[in-house]
């Protein structure tokens, strides 16, 4: 069994080569490809595009199982008795450019298109016509035999001169994402209280199953409060993550919208009142978490003492799982200035002492939606496993 690799955890490797790669440009053909692993739909392609929209640099996705070998090596045109080639002008020219080259579907390639992929994987170079620029990174994905995707075992050769990373689902990544996108609330809630729901590709795969790209267009579509009746509703949730999950999923939503206000809650209108259940608050808190930028910008005072107020009341774990969302959701504010009003309350002090979060455990990482340098929480990844488990205020 391979080594799993978190979201996080890749995206560090990757960029450590990257750092390697434009540290030494002369030694590019040193630092080995990466070819990334995983089950269909899990955001292998996502993760190195995401990565490359962070780093502001060039993505280039070349879907293997749709080309023919002469796409990647060139077309052979006559010239006089000689044969000349014309390279492909999607390759990347520029000396100066950087970027990550990605042959996806590597996996699902017949034999005569790896091996056409080798030179630029292995040798970063076409023959004499191409050589790509130093500051590219190359790198490979696919999916794995037991995925029940199409796949065409690689030959050693060229496995072995790569770097294996095998990505596994993972429901805090994919929650930090989630909420840094914002996704709708309900579908974060829902994952976090049954992570086992994140990825299922043991049932029938020729119909809708739940994976992290079949839940965010689940997201997408309640996102975009399109009135349809509950029958239309459950068809559609259910093509995208299968019966299964939908049911589940539905019976959540059921269960969870009591007719809590939230919205009335933060104006001050009426008193504030916590859920008894955990899978009750995990959807308090995400909605909190969404509503709490929006509306009046002269009421933002008011509905952070009432968060304040909200967070009093809630578990170490849920409080701080609360926080990270509120300072990572996606709105029309930056990252910067939701942290300054965060911090700037008068009440956060009171949030530190309640819920014994040290400053020193609050650090920076990448890609999340937060302020650089500013914060993330080694705590907070782990809030949305816990709370199954207990409830009610920690001391």
């Amino acid at each position: 069994m391979s080594l799993a690799t978190s979201f996080i955890q890749a995206r560090r490797i990757i960029e450590v080569q990257l750092q390697q790669l434009w540290s030494s440009p002369n030694s590019a053909q040193q630092i080995a490809p990466i070819m990334l692993w995983g089950a269909p739909g899990i955001g292998k392609s996502q993760l190195v595009r995401e990565l490359c929209l962070l780093l502001d640099i060039d993505f280039i996705d070349v879907r293997l199982s749709q080309l023919e070998p002469v796409d990647l090596r060139g077309i052979p045109v006559p010239d006089g008795d000689k044969v000349k080639w014309l390279v492909a002008s999607s390759w990347p020219n520029d000396p100066a450019s950087r970027g990550i080259l990605l042959f996806d579907e590597l996996s699902a390639a017949d034999r005569s298109l790896q091996v056409a992929a080798y030179e630029l994987l292995l040798d970063r170079r076409l023959g004499d016509l191409y050589t790509l620029p130093d500051g590219w990174l190359v790198m490979g994905a696919g999916n794995r035999a037991e995925d029940r995707a199409v796949s065409v075992p690689m030959s050693s050769a060229l496995a072995n001169r790569l770097m294996h990373l095998e990505i596994k689902a993972d429901i805090e990544a994919w929650g930090d994402y989630a909420v840094s996108k914002g996704l709708h609330a309900d579908v974060v809630a829902f994952l976090r209280f049954k992570p086992e729901y994140l990825l299922v590709n043991d049932t029938n795969l020729q119909r809708g199953w739940p994976s992290p790209r079949s839940w965010e267009r689940v997201a997408y579509l309640l996102k975009a409060d399109i009135k349809l009746d509950d029958i239309s509703q459950r068809l559609m949730i259910a093509g995208l993550v299968g019966e299964s999950a939908c049911t589940e999923f539905i019976a959540f939503r059921q269960m969870n919208h009591q007719r809590f206000d939230i919205q009335a809650m933060l104006r001050g209108e009426i008193a504030v009142a916590i859920p008894e259940r955990i899978d009750q608050q995990l959807t308090f808190c995400s909605s909190v978490a969404n509503y709490l930028w929006k509306d009046d910008v002269n009421l933002q005072e008011q509905r952070l003492s009432v968060f304040f107020d909200i967070s009093s009341q809630l578990s170490c774990d849920l409080a701080t799982l609360m926080l990270m969302d509120v300072l990572r959701v996606s709105d029309n504010t930056s990252a910067d200035n939701r942290a300054e009003r965060v911090f700037a309350h008068p009440d956060f002090e009171n949030w530190l002492k309640h819920h014994g979060v040290p400053m020193e455990h609050i650090t920076s990482e990448a890609n999340l939606g937060l302020p650089e340098g500013r914060f993330a929480t080694a705590s907070a990844r782990h809030a949305s496993l816990k709370p199954a488990n207990e409830s009610g205020k920690q001391s």
